[in-house]
């Protein structure tokens, strides 16, 4: 078994959460939610975020608008729905039993079998 597939696979667990988190801030084009990834070390490619960003819009988590840019081509700001920013409250805290969980599990020591 390769840990590149494992790591790929733990960091396309999160993308959905993380794509959501950033969008809290403020509206935003796929280059710059893109830009927040790469920055946070979460490798991802053009071809990943894109259907993600399609699916998480068809299931009313994201709206969109298309904006005229200066430099180039017009740009399509995502933005958090109401039920998208339910969906990410309720995300922060599952991630936090998450975190949690894992953590006992990988930090307790086990007493079964001493």
């Amino acid at each position: 078994m390769k840990i590149e597939n494992t790591k790929a696979q733990m960091r396309k667990g999160v993308l959905e959460y993380c794509i959501l988190s950033i969008l809290q801030h403020g509206d935003a084009y796929t280059s710059e939610i893109l830009s927040h990834l790469k920055d946070a070390k979460l490798l991802v490619v053009e071809g990943t975020v894109y259907p993600l960003l399609t699916r998480l819009k068809n299931a009313g988590l994201l709206s969109y608008r298309w904006e005229e840019s200066t430099s180039g081509p017009p740009r399509k700001y995502y933005a958090l729905t109401e039920t998208g920013k339910l969906f990410l409250k309720e995300l922060n805290g599952t991630w936090s039993d998450l975190v949690e969980a894992v953590n006992i599990v990988t930090t307790k020591k086990s007493t079964k079998n001493e």
